[in-house]
């Protein structure tokens, strides 16, 4: 097991800038925890993450560029050993269930951020997940649900591709903007529209967005 360094180097991630002073002012507090970079996007947290100076990563679940989730998802891939914890305005199972489940350490509600996000820094460090008080019986109750119908526990149907995809066609951007944006072509862009269509079971923009949504994709 890694030994907790004396002063766990932190990244935070969240694109309004007062948020991130708030949670600087309630981390450099502590003699053990220290703030040493901050970005905008889902994106540049990856990128910023990746780097060996960082400990733990604060991440927002709703960002531009790249959600928390997926931020997550492709941090555990590529550098597991870090620790991250996913911030959310949303008391929401769902949500909770993916951050687990993309590889957080665990979920700090913003509304009760200080009170709860030290010991949560605290607790990822020590290899411990930590969840918001009542966290536990949404996940239970979900599971023994499954377990007593012997379904299997859920998955992502879509790719992480069509994710991104999902969410900026969520965002309001055209065909033309998301073939840009991703560097791929119009017609590819189209034929992950339709495979997410068919997988979802949708047929149009707007059942798009309310599935993304749900999904912490986009903010509602």
């Amino acid at each position: 097991m890694t030994p907790v360094p004396l002063k766990t180097r932190i990244l935070l991630a969240d694109d309004h800038a007062v948020v991130r002073r708030g949670l600087r002012l309630v981390l450099d507090a502590e003699p053990d925890l220290e703030v040493v970079a901050e970005v905008g996007d889902g994106a540049q947290a990856v990128e910023r993450a990746l780097q060996e100076d960082i400990d733990l990563a604060i991440i927002d679940i709703s960002m531009p560029r790249m959600t928390g989730l997926q931020a997550v998802r492709e941090l555990h891939r590529r550098r597991p050993g870090l620790r991250i914890l996913i911030l959310s305005m949303h008391q929401n199972e769902q949500y909770l269930y993916e951050a687990l489940k993309a590889g957080a350490s665990g979920y700090v509600l913003k509304t009760v951020v200080d009170r709860d996000l030290v010991e949560a820094c605290r607790a990822a460090m020590r290899g411990e997940p930590f969840l918001y008080p009542g966290a536990m019986t949404p996940l239970i109750r979900d599971y023994l649900q499954r377990a007593r119908t012997d379904q299997p526990l859920r998955e992502e149907p879509l790719t992480a591709r069509e994710q991104e995809v999902v969410k900026l066609i969520a965002e309001g951007f055209s065909t033309k903007q998301i073939s840009d944006g991703l560097v791929i072509s119009e017609k590819t862009v189209e034929r992950h529209r339709a495979n997410i269509l068919e997988k979802l079971g949708m047929h149009d923009r707007v059942e798009l967005t309310r599935y993304a949504i749900r999904r912490g994709l986009v903010e509602p």
